[in-house]
């Protein structure tokens, strides 16, 4: 079943951002990248948006988002929640490190954290050696067991081809005991650079994935507590080989659906 077919079946849209607007809705984004391990000031976006599609920008002069615990890396991203507990203690979302403490506190906020749904960017990356760009949720982790990972798309500018690319996609558990992991770089014939449909039907007993309307892979298995959206770029080096500034990311819209309950 392809995803249009799947849409059709009681799916109605309940969050839309076609970024048609002059500046970032702040009930949809939090402009910041996991800012209680570092800062809301070293975590800020930068981003622009214009005609309509969204702009994630890593800038010459912008400095790493924390550099402590992830060396010269800068992301530029945006998310739909935030948690965390108090200073000092090691509470928090996506704890990617064991070194890693709040430093930083923050209020919990929930703008968009669904619990199953169906998920729909259009989206164009680049091939910098560099960089990646990608659209993940994570769960709301107010509990340490609900940390697992959605990778709707993952696409590093190293894995870009003309006329193909390694997309990325999958189940990551993290500290989710009921999760295994099932990630896939899978090879298309798609220009990445260009833009692109990339979705993912979360249901109750699999997640599947979907690239221009087409089904791409499905694990059986699925988180079961509510998750939030990580939209953003990455820069891993500076090297002599990487392109011009800014490494631009764009996005023309992102989209939840709900299934409706049955009569």
């Amino acid at each position: 079943m392809d995803l249009a077919d799947i849409l059709a079946d009681g799916y109605h849209i309940e969050f839309e951002d076609d970024f048609d607007v002059e500046d970032l809705d702040r009930a949809h984004w939090l402009p910041h990248y996991l800012p209680h391990w570092s800062s809301r000031e070293r975590s800020r976006a930068l981003y622009q948006i214009e005609d309509g599609l969204l702009h994630l920008l890593i800038e010459e002069a912008q400095a790493p988002w924390c550099p402590e615990l992830d060396g010269e890396t800068r992301v530029s991203s945006l998310q739909t929640g935030a948690f965390s507990g108090e200073a000092g203690s090691t509470v928090g979302q996506h704890r990617f490190t064991p070194g890693a403490v709040v430093r930083e506190a923050q209020d919990a906020l929930r703008l968009y954290t669904p619990r199953y749904g169906l998920f729909q960017a259009r989206a164009r990356g680049l091939a910098d050696s560099a960089c990646m760009v990608s659209l993940w949720m994570i769960g709301f982790e107010d509990r340490p067991e609900r940390s697992g990972e959605i990778c709707v798309f993952e696409i590093f500018g190293r894995n870009v081809r003309p006329g193909s690319a390694l997309v990325g996609m999958g189940v990551h558990p993290f500290d989710d005991p009921s999760l295994d992991d099932d990630f896939a770089e899978v090879l298309l014939p798609i220009d990445v650079t260009e833009f692109h449909e990339y979705a993912v039907e979360w249901a109750e007993d699999h997640v599947s994935f979907f690239v221009d309307g087409g089904h791409v892979r499905t694990t059986e298995q699925s988180p079961s507590y509510p998750m939030q959206f990580m939209l953003g770029i990455y820069e891993f080096a500076r090297t002599d080989t990487a392109g011009g500034y800014p490494k631009r990311f764009t996005v023309d819209f992102l989209r939840g659906y709900r299934r409706q309950p049955s009569p």
